[in-house]
């Protein structure tokens, strides 16, 4: 059996507290015979500030280039607010993202039947949604130069960030997506504003043309980005996989997330482009942030820090079996009516993290 490389950055607030139920799994998978693991563990954020003044040491970039896949939780809070911004914690995030080349955010949103009642929209609109959210992660506004705050003197001053998008950068993610859609429902929406953006009538331009080129029986509809988020509250079961740009896909994503009940049910998958080997560049977080605001209680939802290393074991490491495995048992839980208290209705007793994972492990065995 291959022994598969895993480079574990927890992070900061509940990162190190649902990464614990990660390892919690990973244990349960080696003794089960169902997979091996080289596990490593960093620094990243403000715990890596705080150890070596930097957001990532070059260190565990090192290390994360090395690995197979790259598990992390979660980075920020209130105690770095006034660090650099190059050390800042997300400054960490981004250099993974840069550096690795992980240029494809997938971020499903999927609506167990067990939690339809705990969206903030009728479960008649939610129960069964399973949508797919490919966010291009690399290029766009948060990357595009020049990026300034000018001082103009008399107390004014004035602040550019840059949106910025080539032809390539485009249809990558797009071909992503497209691939995506065939083994699912078949259908791709592809959300810009090209009604005021230079960079949106290209985005539209290019994915229309590689749609024509190469993915003609994958079904295309085009949608501005604004209509869409109003789409995604009214009546979201419309979409299967949606493609869009690093600022959008931000913004529609951790939309499309409450739209499952809690941001902390969901997983999300990063990946590079392929080598000849076929091999990927990849890393694996949950959508939810460090949550300072519970840190240390054990009251996190570890779900979706669990599905990504589902979704690390799918995409990543070939183990689409495994996933399988982990996803039917967290399932399993839910049925079985355990909720950490992010989904818990009012009124209703919460397990912890630790008690969520426990219960997870627990349906593994029973499902062995």
């Amino acid at each position: 059996m291959a022994t598969h490389k895993l480079l574990l950055l927890a992070g900061d607030g509940i990162g190190p507290e649902v990464m614990e139920e990660v390892k919690r799994v990973i244990a349960w998978l080696e003794k089960a015979g169902l997979a091996s693991f080289a596990i490593e563990e960093g620094l990243v954020g403000g715990a890596a500030y705080d150890a070596h003044g930097v957001s990532i040491s070059e260190a565990d970039m090192a290390l994360a280039k090395a690995s197979d896949a790259v598990i992390f939780g979660a980075v920020g809070g209130p105690k770095w607010a006034d660090v650099g911004y190059d050390v800042r914690p997300e400054a960490g995030l981004l250099r993974l993202r840069k550096d690795l080349e992980l240029f494809a955010n997938l971020r499903p949103a999927l609506c167990y039947p067990a939690l339809a009642e705990a969206s903030s929209l009728k479960p008649e609109v939610v129960e069964g949604l399973d949508i797919l959210i490919v966010r291009e992660l690399t290029g766009g506004v948060y990357f595009g130069e020049p990026k300034t705050i000018t001082d103009l003197g008399n107390g004014q001053k004035r602040a550019i960030d840059t949106q910025v998008y080539d032809t390539f950068e485009i249809e990558r993610i797009a071909a992503v997506a497209f691939e995506l859609a065939r083994t699912r429902r078949n259908k791709v929406t592809s959300a810009e504003k090209h009604n005021v953006m230079k960079s949106g009538v290209l985005w539209k331009e290019v994915v229309t043309q590689l749609h024509a080129r190469a993915f003609q029986d994958v079904e295309l509809e085009h949608q501005l980005a604004d209509s869409l988020a109003m789409q995604l509250v009214r009546w979201p079961k419309q979409y299967d996989v949606i493609v869009t740009d690093n600022l959008f896909g931000d913004i529609l994503s951790d939309l499309a997330s409450m739209l499952t009940g809690s941001i902390g049910m969901l997983p999300s998958a990063s990946l590079g482009a392929a080598d000849a080997a076929g091999k990927r560049a990849s890393m694996y977080e949950p959508v939810h942030g460090s949550a300072p605001d519970i840190a240390g209680q054990g009251i996190a939802n570890p779900i979706a820090m669990i599905g990504s290393l589902a979704m690390a074991l799918r995409y990543s490491l070939g183990k689409g079996e495994v996933a399988d495995r982990i996803e039917t048992a967290i399932a399993a839980v839910l049925d079985a009516g355990k909720r950490t208290a992010d989904i818990a209705p009012k009124g209703t007793p919460a397990i912890s993290t630790a008690e969520m994972g426990a219960a997870i492990v627990a349906a593994l065995d029973a499902g062995a």
